[in-house]
């Protein structure tokens, strides 16, 4: 099977290779689906190469099409101008043009401005398209299926297969393509409205049955069309046209009875629900109907001379923008890479390899914004104006800094009502957690250093840990500190289970403390269960140990990697010994002066073991049942609370996902953070995985946080974000908009020592919030840097 590097030749179902082709520019172009990918695609080849014969089939009639408006970007109009100037002032000429998004939650509507939007008809989008392909000599065969894959391939020396969602050519090559299809969790039907919206408009209906939402925009002004379209979408859009798009999770749309009634009947009830946003006109229906949304990945594009292009290679959740617009930038691409590489499979290469990276950005931020729409009745209970700002932000695409720049009296007021005073970002806010309150939402993580010599911290750690209090971070968190000898991950790793090590504590905390007033310090306590006896990070990370192995201990016998050691199951006598082993070591870190103390239950150590169903197969009072399994770590827990002081606050690190099948859900994570909510724990630190080897984790920006998020929102606890979280924007975003309490973040914090001071003077800010050190005051503002700007031109002089 094919895996990676140039294409291979096309082959039919048989497996027979198809004809060799030419390794010229394509001559004859084939293209399957007659959408606006498509179209667009041949227009493309055609007009730069004119002596090219590019045939396009589309099954549906010139007039047929689903669906009403579409939204192009303005960096999507601008390729379009560069690449065929006709096209761009025909579409043009129709565009509705808006800045404005409403959001109306609870009787309020809170408007944001500075967006940008334009959108026109899909059926005056598709007319344009035809006249073009027209104009320049490609032939267009409606109500024609195309021929097979296979004979196209054979025929013709390129195939653009733009034949959608439910694409025949990529399952003829499903074998190559190796998509992926995730059907996702909400209904939902594209309808419209004979009125423009006056703005983007997201409304929220909060029924008897669930949560419903309204997504609409303008796509047709009310005025007379000089290109009058004919059929039921034509004559309605001359008063000016709206697309509606309503959307349910699926057992809200079971119970509501939609899956029993007529589609004219599920349009009308539409209407009702959202009347007031329609001002109680009607909403019409192009042969609508209720899906699901379904998210589109292949791992490859191509395959000989046959390429994807638009819904057949991909697609993207439409609450952040338009699959066409996805397809139009596929079309560009693709031209512009087949007139750069005069061999075909050369071009095919680099327009996957330009194209897949900023298509998997668009769907990361798609996906986080349907999940977001799919979960959307946690926020019910936010006040309108944070509800609002939590859903321009959604995607992340969209961050804090973006909406001030946008909109500042609407992100002000957001901020206000937040808690911030004037000036003050809000990742500058306080947050108190029991007895202890923070100067700021800044967390630097903990991070593992393997630089401890018999587990005692050495200079390096005092350097390090008092580094970042000194940059200003409201909380700093040691690395996992070992309760037992045994218990280490690495021989680098710090410990708390000797007196030795207890004082080295203390001259970290105390310099913390005496030279970083406002800052707090925290400790990490775990245990390395079946992830133990390993290389230090830099000589291979969860690599056994070529010599000096101890042996291991975990909830079940099973190692973490084939060629790891394979652990002892703990005995009842020997969960005792490590309870007791952790109390030891909390008490000995309350005397060393540490602020707060946070039990690490995730990425697969030893508590973290007992909590997966993954890791964890016994059969007694501390496996089986979700109870049972987490029996063990609050009992850790309630061994710790105890000895630990009254008024300083308890953190849980949890991987509120294993990333595998069978392991640990967001559920689960949610009931987790619930049972040590109710042991006393103060906040939940939520990252995910690190549990089992053969994970599959969905990284991306600030990937974790939708975890936090839930667990937030359903378990009512305070929460703390952390997981590829990189920029001060971001940390004001989560804030701001509800999704956690705190962010942690690692790397940044190696970057830069005093990134939160950085912070602040980038913002302008200078407050309690981010108090530079007497000895650095002097460096609180940016260096100045030589100038790089040049006079400009003033007078022009004629002669």
């Amino acid at each position: 099977m094919p895996t990676s590097g140039a294409p291979e030749p096309a082959r039919g179902p048989t497996g027979r290779p198809q004809p060799p082709h030419t390794s010229s520019r394509p001559q004859r172009i084939a293209v399957i689906g007659g959408g606006p990918g498509g179209l667009y695609a041949a227009a493309l080849l055609k007009r730069l190469d004119p002596a090219r014969d590019i045939t396009v089939w589309e099954r549906n009639a010139p007039d047929d099409t689903f669906g009403f408006g579409v939204v192009l970007s303005d960096e999507t109009l601008g390729g379009i101008e560069h690449a065929d100037p006709v096209v761009y002032a025909a579409l043009r000429r129709d565009f509705v043009s808006w800045d404005d998004i409403d959001i109306v939650h609870r009787g309020a509507t809170h408007r944001s401005g500075g967006h940008g939007f334009a959108a026109l008809g899909r059926r005056r989008l598709l007319e344009i398209l035809h006249d073009r392909c027209r104009s320049l000599g490609v032939r267009i065969d409606f109500r024609t299926e195309a021929p097979h894959p296979d004979v196209l391939s054979a025929e013709y020396d390129l195939v653009i297969a733009a034949d959608g969602v439910h694409s025949t050519t990529r399952g003829t090559y499903a074998q190559v393509f190796r998509p992926q299809v995730t059907e996702h969790g909400c209904r939902y039907i594209w309808l419209a409205a004979d009125f423009p919206f006056d703005a983007f408009r997201f409304e929220i209906a909060e029924t008897e049955h669930g949560v419903m939402q309204l997504h609409g925009y303008p796509y047709a002004r009310p005025s007379a069309d000089d290109h009058p379209s004919t059929g039921p979408a034509g004559p309605q859009d001359r008063s000016g046209a709206s697309t509606v798009i309503v959307e349910m999770r699926e057992e809200v749309w079971r119970a509501a009875g939609f899956d029993d009634i007529t589609p004219r009947e599920s349009v009308e009830r539409c209407a009702k629900i959202f009347a007031d946003a329609l001002r109680g006109r009607p909403l019409r229906s192009n042969n609508s109907a209720w899906t699901s949304f379904r998210t589109v990945v292949n791992d490859r594009w191509s395959h000989g001379n046959v390429v994807l292009l638009g819904d057949a290679a991909h697609t993207a959740h439409f609450s952040i923008g338009s699959g066409t617009k996805l397809a139009v930038e596929d079309a560009l691409a693709l031209a512009a890479c087949l007139q750069e590489h005069p061999d075909v499979r050369e071009a095919l290469a680099a327009y996957e390899e330009e194209r897949k990276p900023v298509v998997a950005s668009t769907q990361r931020a798609a996906r986080a914004s349907l999940e977001w729409f799919e979960n959307l009745g946690l926020y019910l209970g936010q006040s309108p104006r944070q509800f609002a700002f939590n859903l321009l932000t959604r995607s992340r695409r969209v961050t804090h800094d973006n909406l001030r720049l946008r909109d500042a009296h609407f992100t002000g007021a957001v901020e206000r009502e937040f808690g911030c005073s004037p000036g003050t970002p809000p990742m500058f806010t306080p947050f108190r957690l029991r007895g202890l309150t923070l100067r700021n939402r800044v967390v630097v993580s903990p991070m593992d250093m393997y630089s401890a010599t018999d587990g005692v911290p050495g200079d390096f750690h005092l350097v390090h840990l008092g580094a970042r209090a000194l940059g200003g971070a409201g909380l700093v968190m040691t690395e996992m500190v070992c309760v037992s000898e045994e218990g280490r991950i690495t021989p680098g790793c710090a410990g708390l289970y000797t007196g030795r090590q207890a004082e080295a504590w203390r001259r970290v905390t105390d310099f913390v403390h005496r030279q970083a007033p406002g800052s707090a310090i925290g400790v990490q306590l775990g245990h390395s269960g079946r992830k133990g006896s390993t290389k230090l990070l830099w000589e291979g990370m969860d690599e056994p140990l070529d010599a000096g192995n101890w042996p291991l201990v975990a909830a079940s016998p099973l190692p973490y990697k084939p060629d790891s050691q394979v652990p002892r199951r703990l005995s009842r006598a020997q969960l005792t010994d490590i309870r007791e082993q952790f109390a030891a070591a909390a008490w000995r870190a309350a005397r060393a002066g540490f602020d707060l103390l946070e039990l690490h239950c995730a990425h697969g150590y030893l508590l973290s073991g007992f909590l997966s169903p993954l890791t964890n197969l016994r059969t007694d009072a501390y496996g089986g049942s979700f109870e049972r399994r987490l029996r063990f770590p609050l009992e850790v827990f309630d061994a710790v609370r105890t000895v630990w002081p009254a008024e300083r606050p308890m953190t849980v690190r949890i991987s509120a996902t294993d990333w595998a099948e069978g392991g640990t859900t967001a559920e689960d994570a949610v009931g987790i953070a619930r049972a040590f909510a109710a042991h006393g724990a103060d906040a939940i630190d939520v990252s995910t995985g690190q549990v089992v080897a053969e994970e599959r984790p969905e990284f991306g920006r600030s990937y974790q946080t939708p975890f936090a998020d839930r667990i937030r929102h359903e378990a009512r606890i305070p929460v703390i974000a952390v997981g590829a979280i990189s920029s001060w924007d971001d940390v004001n975003s989560l804030i701001l908009a509800g999704r956690t309490d705190l962010c942690a973040l690692a790397r940044p914090h190696l970057y830069d020592p005093h990134w939160t001071l950085h912070a602040a003077v980038e913002q302008g800010y200078a407050g309690p919030g981010a108090v530079w050190p007497a000895p650095y005051r002097a460096g609180s503002r940016r260096p100045r840097t030589g100038r790089t700007d040049a006079p400009k031109p003033r007078l022009t002089l004629s002669g």
